[in-house]
């Protein structure tokens, strides 16, 4: 700001000023009117449509979708962006800490006199960014599967047996997501590296009598799955065998 653009301030502020309110009781009313609203408006919330944010927990149900509220589904998608696990802190702690400093000093770093949008490029620009990422993020987080989804491109070779080749490979891809396995494996993108081996070209490495013969005698700590329906342990054999 230089000398004439602080004297044309100053000069537009005791005109302001002495037309204005004092702060207070002024402004301090019409905030406490304000948030006695916002209360009202909350408490009334409530006893309409209750105080949950869902159902209550079913501890032995398996087809639940663990998702964050809706106000968290940027951070979720951001998590779904950044898959290698050694990443996560970044992508949970380091970026959103890093975008909070930038808009926190952005006053410092733009210290321009101007108040129209159009005239203050920096903090414009730095706004409109973030607001559009933490939408377009939220958008994709509401849209995104779910958390447990095994994240695998159908193989060339199943896609070429046609849509009922796929449906099964589908199929397949869910039980062994619903099964757990992404807790010891790596299948594709997804999973923890270890204790199991990685899974994703299993099919090239095994027939399908041995993934078979595994799943039904496997070696500790992976449990066994003889007791699953024939359904469900043909579908994870068929999955398997499609890994390569």
């Amino acid at each position: 700001m230089n000398k004439r653009e602080k004297e044309e301030y100053l000069r537009e502020y005791a005109l302001l000023k002495a037309k204005g309110k004092p702060f207070f009781p002024y402004a301090v009313a019409k905030d406490a009117v304000m948030a006695c609203v916002v209360m009202a408006v909350i408490i009334g919330l409530a006893l309409l449509l209750g105080d949950g944010l869902g159902d209550p927990v079913n501890a032995a149900s398996t087809s639940y979708d663990p998702r964050p509220e809706w106000y968290f589904f940027w951070l979720f998608q951001l998590l779904r962006i950044i898959k290698p696990s050694s990443l996560t802190q970044l992508s949970t702690i380091g970026i959103p800490t890093l975008a909070m400093v930038m808009l926190f000093l952005l006053p410092f770093y733009d210290r321009g006199a101007q108040r129209r949008p159009e005239r203050r490029p920096i903090a414009t620009l730095a706004g409109v960014s973030v607001i559009a990422a933490m939408a377009y993020l939220t958008y994709q987080g509401a849209q995104a599967g779910t958390p447990d989804a095994t994240e695998v491109p159908t193989p060339a070779a199943v896609t070429r047996h046609g849509p009922a080749a796929v449906a099964r490979w589908n199929e397949g891809r869910l039980v062994v997501a619903q099964s757990g396995c992404e807790a010891c494996h790596v299948i594709g993108q997804n999973g923890n590296a270890g204790p199991g081996p990685n899974l994703t070209h299993i099919g090239a490495r095994l027939p399908r009598l041995a993934i078979a013969r595994t799943l039904v005698n496997p070696t500790a700590p992976m449990p066994s799955f003889k007791n699953l329906p024939p359904k469900k342990f043909q579908a994870i054999v068929n999955f398997l065998e499609a890994m390569k």
